[in-house]
């Protein structure tokens, strides 16, 4: 039976990824910080306890018998330091983290490692065409993107000198029953009626169900032709602002409350509350072209993105408030 641990399992996307293996032939490890966050584990993993992931954590015990990692732990937000500070505490986990689970992974002898990158590391925004697997990586905008795709540069390295298979995923944003951050704060929004100045807005954003995220990762598992590549995924259909708005109220059954504000107007109001970015995500383009990885892997998202939303949104209906 292959043995498989997954990091970050009682994270958004680790809980949904354990959900989908436990009817499958594995035994599936879940590392976590801490006994306490054992209780947001799924039913049929095997915790192990690592502590803070960093350069100097002790992972033997974890990847004793382990076959193929999957890792999604990661630093997402830094908050109230400096600038150094910020990039040297994504650093600390995503790339330090990454690197020194890695090479105790390959010494030990696990023969795949399944790593979580982020789409991020080619650019914020797609202003011609989109994002696909031959699109160079330039200079990644944020120190989280920084953070990311030095982890994956090491870990090419450390797969060329110990034989290791390394297998890097790099999602859009990522969307789903659990879902919080913007996503959800969209919801929110969205569900109490607040208007909202987007109708004006014309992009294309790409973005991938947790659930089709998950049905990657398990195909990355074992298809011989996922090691060594770096693969992008998104759901087959993307949106502007405005139309992912009014499916979500259609699921949510409110009445949709767009309001057209030029463009400049609402970019210039964002800068005045340092919302800059978060505006930037809701009105910049950002494509991704998955075909090739589908192509590769002869793998399809089993979800449509209207069926992803409909179940978000069913779920964040049974949250309280």
């Amino acid at each position: 039976m292959t043995s498989l641990l997954v990091t970050g399992a009682n994270g958004f996307v680790g809980r949904a990824l354990c959900a989908s293996l436990k009817h499958r032939d594995y035994t599936v490890k879940a590392a976590t910080r801490s006994v306490s966050a054992q209780t947001a584990l799924n039913e049929g993993v095997v915790p192990v306890v690592i502590g803070d992931i960093n350069a100097e954590t002790d992972w033997q015990a974890a990847l004793t018998g382990v076959d193929v990692v999957i890792h999604l732990a990661a630093r997402v937000h830094v908050m109230r330091e400096t600038a150094d500070d910020v990039l040297q505490a994504f650093q600390s986990v995503n790339t330090a983290g990454t690197e020194n689970l890695a090479r105790q992974a390959a010494t030990i002898g696990v023969k795949r490692f399944i790593f979580l990158s982020t789409i991020k590391v080619l650019g914020e925004n797609t202003l011609r065409g989109e994002f696909n697997k031959d699109t160079p990586v330039i200079a990644p905008k944020d120190a989280y993107a920084l953070s990311k795709w030095q982890a994956e540069q090491l870990l090419q390295e450390i797969s060329a000198t110990t034989g290791m298979q390394v297998v890097v995923i790099r999602p859009p944003l990522v969307y789903g029953a659990g879902v919080k951050g913007n996503f959800l704060r969209l919801l929110q929004l969205i569900k109490h009626g607040w208007p909202l100045p987007f109708a004006n807005i014309s992009n294309k954003r790409s973005l991938v169900y947790v659930e089709n995220l998950c049905d990657l990762l398990g195909v990355c598992i074992v298809h011989p032709d996922a090691a060594g590549e770096i693969l992008l995924c998104a759901d087959t259909e993307d949106f502007s602002t405005p139309a992912l708005i009014r499916q979500l109220a259609n699921a949510l059954d409110v009445p949709v409350r767009l309001y057209p504000i030029p463009l400049s107007a609402l970019k210039t109001v964002a800068g005045w509350v340092n919302k800059s970015a978060e505006v930037a995500r809701l009105c910049d383009s950002l494509q991704v072209d998955a075909t090739q990885t589908q192509l590769l892997l002869d793998w399809q998202p089993p979800f449509t993105a209207t069926q992803g939303l409909a179940k978000t949104v069913a779920s964040f209906l049974t949250l309280p408030g």
